[in-house]
């Protein structure tokens, strides 16, 4: 961290910083570089620099829905500073909290207890409603299949036999919705402290379809080691092909500058959600 961010670190802290490190693994989306475990005698924070313009609204978004939601499943907020170009969001330190993998019967179940709790508080009106029109990814794959096609998920023979049957279940897929939404769940996004499930990174917020939630986390869960989607979410096919088709359309894609590792998670996601939207909808596994 060098000398105009340590300054930028104080403004949103309130306290000058006397020791930085990198804050370890890939938690969140935030640019490399740009995220530390900050401290003085006393006390320490996790924060968070946006250090692109991607970034920069990506810090400046999640600041705003923390600080208006403030909820117990969420960090909790220790300052913001923005000079226009490089904001700053400072958080509690949640280094020594569990993080997933492994998966335990306890932190499922603490994780769908969260997710309960989400769906149960009010969202904010700064947010926007989920636009299921926006995400017709099966429909993008027909049109170019070959970036999903490289991945080695299936045959092109298997691709165009399917095809049909998951663009019309991802259409049919029960998006909309009143309730708030995080988004973006997945491990690298979820840690637990006293047994209770903390989700962080909440740039994504959305009002859709609460159990767009939980779908979306299950395929990282099963590649992690734990219970496969159906068991616990069951009878489930349109929302198993929408996920599916997230995940599928775009791990293929060029990586992401400011989370380079998105791409090989979405990578793992798919392997874990074509074969469930495939039992799901009674077509033939992925061959």
């Amino acid at each position: 961290m060098d000398t105009a961010d340590v300054e930028r670190a104080e403004r949103a802290l309130g306290w000058r910083p006397t020791s930085a490190r990198p804050a370890a693994g890939d938690r969140g989306k935030t640019a490399a570089g740009a995220r530390w475990i900050v401290s003085d005698a006393r006390r320490s924070a996790f924060v968070k620099i946006g250090s692109t313009a991607a970034t920069a609204e990506w810090l400046r978004t999640e600041h705003r829905n923390l600080v208006s939601i403030a909820a117990p499943f969420m960090p909790r907020v220790v300052g913001f500073s923005d000079d226009g170009r490089r904001p700053v969001l400072a958080q509690e330190d949640l280094s020594l909290a569990e993080w997933p993998p492994p998966w335990s019967a306890d932190r499922i179940q603490a994780v769908l207890d969260a997710l309960q709790a989400v769906r149960e508080t009010a969202p904010i009106a700064a947010l926007r409603p989920f636009q299921p029109e926006t995400t017709r990814a099966w429909t993008s794959v027909a049109a170019d299949p070959e970036p999903f096609l490289r991945l080695g998920l299936c045959s092109a023979p298997w691709l165009e036999q399917t095809l049909p049957a998951l663009a019309r279940a991802e259409a049919d897929a029960p998006l909309a919705g009143e309730a708030l939404v995080h988004g973006d769940v997945r491990s690298d996004n979820l840690c637990f402290r006293d047994g209770a499930a903390i989700l962080i990174d909440w740039n994504h917020a959305t009002i859709a379809n609460p159990v767009l939630d939980v779908a979306f986390w299950l395929p990282s869960l099963h590649a992690e080691g734990g219970p496969s989607p159906e068991e616990i979410l069951p009878d489930a096919p349109e929302l198993a092909a929408w996920v599916a088709g997230y995940f599928c359309s775009r791990a293929g894609d060029p990586p992401i500058v400011e989370a380079p590792h998105v791409r090989p998670l979405q990578l793992l996601q798919s392997r874990t959600a074509l074969p469930w939207a495939a039992r799901a909808l009674g077509l033939r596994p992925p061959s």
